[in-house]
């Protein structure tokens, strides 16, 4: 394997992460409203007090680094490869779900995640 797939390979890890983490914020901060939206008024006040959250603000920095890194990574590999490896954020966020927000993931979604990997690993070497 050459140097550069080495390297898109690391800055889309990377864009995979900072979009679980920023994924993992955006679940925790929705999670401390209560979110009962039934009208336009209440829209307005929940888009608000969503806005007064630190993490959703992280959320949005992590965002805009991940978009930055992506658009590197889009300029130096074909699309088709980096696309299929951004799939990485799949397995990332079924692992963060698990451990961060105790959330169940079941067998079937584990063999799913699985196949994921397969796809990712089969279109890496191809």
């Amino acid at each position: 394997m050459n140097q550069n797939i080495i390297v898109i390979i690391l800055l889309i890890t990377l864009t995979s992460i900072f979009d679980t983490v920023r994924e993992l914020l955006n679940k925790t901060a929705i999670n401390s409203l209560d979110v009962n939206v039934n009208s336009i008024g209440k829209v307005f006040s929940f888009i608000c007090a969503l806005l007064k959250i630190p993490w959703v603000w992280l959320a949005f920095l992590l965002s805009t680094a991940s978009l930055c890194v992506w658009l590197f990574v889009v300029s130096k590999a074909d699309l088709n490869l980096a696309f299929s490896l951004d799939s990485m954020h799949y397995i990332f966020i079924a692992i963060a779900s698990r451990i961060f927000l105790k959330e169940k993931v079941g067998l079937l979604r584990w063999v799913g995640t699985l196949f994921i990997v397969t796809g990712i690993v089969l279109v890496t070497f191809s």
